[in-house]
């Protein structure tokens, strides 16, 4: 399994169930944090993710505390608007974990903090955006690992 993404507090079903698809695609596991935004057998959720839902391995947390307790020993990398450095400087390896926060604030600012040196930006080139969707950017930072990982 090439990658992890992480998805802390997801808010809005259709993004989860896009990014579960994702993540089958792409042969990587999803975790998903506590709490979140909407009931896990939400219809929208399932819609999303269509009947593929059932072969995706999903790893669940009662909150954030619980994640990085147990993953503790993990290579993590921190996705937020916030970062200073480029998704480009991302070096990807096997099994790394690609966190990312909910859609309406992003990762916490204690969480931004502590991994400030594991923080990085997808470049955004209009002054008009604050961010992407969620789902576009697990595509954008999942499929740019996978390129760097040469996984054809």
């Amino acid at each position: 399994m090439p990658l992890n993404i992480v998805l802390i507090e997801p808010e809005i079903p259709n993004n989860t169930g896009n990014i579960g698809r994702l993540a089958l695609a792409t042969g990587s596991r999803l975790h998903l944090v506590k709490p979140f935004g909407f009931e896990i057998d939400d219809k929208r959720l399932k819609r999303a993710g269509l009947d593929y839902w059932q072969h995706l391995e999903v790893i669940y947390y009662d909150n954030t505390e619980d994640f990085f307790k147990r993953n503790k020993d993990e290579n993590m990398v921190f996705l937020s608007s916030h970062g200073t450095k480029s998704h480009w400087d991302i070096n990807f390896e096997d099994h790394m974990f690609l966190i990312f926060g909910k859609e309406s604030v992003g990762l916490s600012e204690n969480i931004t903090e502590k991994h400030s040196d594991q923080l990085f930006k997808i470049p955004m080139y209009s002054q008009h955006i604050r961010s992407l969707n969620l789902a576009s950017a697990v595509s954008i930072i999942t499929y740019e690992g996978l390129k760097q990982l040469n996984i054809k």
